[in-house]
């Protein structure tokens, strides 16, 4: 016996659809750590498949060496970018929302966006004052490391593309995109959200353990908390990491070649 098809009678009202949402704080939170493990495994995957092309055996030295060149750097940090977009679909596909909307992929005013980099100058700059004042070395020792396994590698280019577009690209839509925007909706508030954002994107650097550095991060992810609420623009932070993210860069390499001193 076949099933009968139930169509809906003459003039009925549709039936109502689940109205769309944001997640809160603690569905915010669990999201979180989920795009966060994909984003760390679409990064291990590249030191992975390295280590087993290597034919050598699968130890943590084997790792840590894998690990350390430049162009597995740059690799891990560009596919971290598509596993963190596949993750940040499913979780605001469940929310029933827009991807573009839910992580305000919009434009913004250039008055916005003048304003935005000269903010970050005046922060950064400060802090090299500060470096400078204190005896910090303003970049990284690993990061002058990475600079120059990459230059022995030929991948430089490869490097710098990874750093200054797929980390900014990558970070900004898990910080200021999914967590500033559930948490901005709760108690929280905005301001709430964008110290506890900062806080989440500084505790993403782990390779910056020391005090000075963890607090560079931090104020510079206040200032990109404050410039996503001003602006209503995750494209400007967007735009503002990877300009900070190309200055260190360009300062990492003249370091790597002597041309600057740490």
């Amino acid at each position: 016996m076949s099933a009968v098809e139930t169509q809906p009678a003459p003039g009925a009202a549709p039936p109502a659809r689940k109205p769309a949402r944001v997640w809160k704080f603690w569905g915010t939170c669990l999201w979180g750590v989920f795009i966060f493990a994909a984003m760390c495994i679409g990064q291990l995957v590249v030191v992975g498949i390295d280590v087993v092309r290597s034919g050598g055996s699968i130890d943590l030295g084997a790792i840590v060496t894998s690990a350390s060149s430049g162009t597995n750097i740059a690799l891990s940090v560009m596919m971290g970018l598509p596993a963190v977009c596949l993750a940040l679909w499913i979780a605001i596909r469940c929310a029933r929302q827009s991807f573009a909307d839910y992580l305000a992929l919009r434009g913004t005013s250039w008055t916005t966006v003048l304003f935005g980099i000269a903010a970050l100058i005046v922060l950064v700059g400060a802090w090299e004052v500060i470096a400078k004042l204190t005896g910090h070395e303003s970049s990284p020792g690993f990061m002058v490391d990475v600079a120059k396994s990459a230059q022995a590698e030929g991948t430089v280019w490869l490097l710098v593309l990874a750093l200054c577009v797929g980390a900014p690209l990558t970070e900004e839509l898990l910080a200021r995109g999914f967590l500033y925007r559930g948490w901005s909706e709760t108690f929280l508030r905005p301001a709430g959200a964008i110290v506890l954002s900062a806080l989440a994107w500084a505790a993403m650097h782990a390779q910056y353990y020391e005090p000075f550095l963890f607090g560079q991060v931090f104020t510079i992810g206040l200032l990109f908390g404050y410039l996503r609420y001003r602006s209503h623009s995750l494209w400007l932070t967007v735009l503002l990491h990877g300009l900070n993210n190309l200055a260190a860069t360009v300062q990492t390499l003249l370091i790597a070649n002597g041309v600057m001193s740490p």
